[in-house]
């Protein structure tokens, strides 16, 4: 039992079990080195729920790759969800020359690369023999901490010039921290250097679940926190907005303990977060469709000083 929580405790999770990884599975890409990913599954169980967590632009050098978002990546796999991280074409470690052509972002690379993961999981099984014949391929979601919650928010269906990058094996997604709304919402220095991000949220029609840091103070727009909650207005999918107080852009610390992108370490707030999210997942997945349910219950009751929800509303939603 870890004693750095407290009220955090009150939230129900499923009991952690053995997992297994594998790293690095390797998958081809056209025209450049392959894509390097981590799984990591229970070690026991059947018709498992995958999720594609996307790693953020962040200023470690090894927490954007498949090494990093341990907290998180690891809590899930312990309760019943495949986790694949990729080490996406932005990373300093494992990506590619920041000099080439959409360097040092990348974007459209880190969406190619889902695809491509979603397209080869047949090749990562075979790398992967312990997960045979265990994954779900219906029940598919994608996760993404800032610049990959950008990445994750085009995987389901936000459009940046008319233009979609959904795929369709993909069945849910989180946004964790994830950039809001471009164009004139930014300051004119970011505007000009993220015209990527002036994307259009509306056409998000996939179940969704938006997280954000109450004390987040991003630097790209005038506006605070509630920039990063932008997908939860504009997106018809996104059906919650999970705020977690006390913390900012690290949500707690999901991208590593005593990381840099760790900017307030809260056990607390992190295990919140970490509770939350997979409860969302298990819910949105047809794992248990009661969990999520049963989580604001015990949020509101318990430990309301830690996170609130906000739940869109069927008028919203139409």
């Amino acid at each position: 039992m870890n004693r750095l929580i407290t009220l955090s405790r009150a939230l129900p999770t499923p009991a952690p079990e053995i997992t297994v990884a594998y790293t690095p599975i390797r998958l081809p890409m056209p025209g450049r080195q392959p894509l390097e990913l981590r799984l990591t599954a229970p070690a026991v169980g059947n018709d498992l729920p995958v999720v594609i967590l996307l790693h953020g632009f962040g200023p470690s050098n090894y927490i954007p790759s498949k090494d990093g978002y341990a907290p998180l990546a690891q809590f899930w796999a312990e309760r019943g969800v495949a986790v694949i991280q990729p080490t996406q074409a932005s990373s300093r470690v494992g990506g590619l020359d920041p000099d080439q052509p959409g360097g040092p972002f990348f974007w459209r690379e880190r969406v190619a690369e889902v695809h491509a993961i979603l397209d080869q999981l047949a090749e990562i099984v075979r790398q992967a023999p312990a997960v045979a014949g265990r994954l779900d391929p219906d029940r598919i979601a994608v996760a993404g901490h800032s610049f990959g919650g950008f990445t994750g928010g085009l995987l389901l269906g936000a459009r940046l010039q008319g233009e979609s990058f959904a795929h369709p094996r993909i069945r849910a997604g989180i946004l964790l921290a994830a950039p809001g709304r471009g164009g004139a919402d930014l300051t004119p220095e970011s505007a000009a250097r993220f015209p990527f991000f002036d994307v259009d949220f509306s056409a998000i029609t996939i179940p969704t679940l938006v997280v954000i840091g109450a004390q987040d103070a991003p630097r790209f727009t005038p506006r605070g926190a509630e920039w990063h909650a932008d997908a939860f207005h504009d997106a018809p999918g996104a059906e919650a907005l999970l705020t977690i107080h006390g913390v900012g852009h690290g949500l707690g610390g999901i991208a590593g303990w005593d990381a840099r992108e760790t900017e307030v370490e809260d056990p607390d707030a992190l295990e919140a977060t970490r509770r939350l999210t997979l409860a969302w997942l298990r819910s949105a997945l047809a794992v248990a469709p009661d969990a999520w349910t049963e989580s604001q219950s015990a949020l509101a009751e318990h430990a309301a000083s830690i996170a609130e929800i906000a739940v869109r509303s069927t008028a919203s939603a139409a």
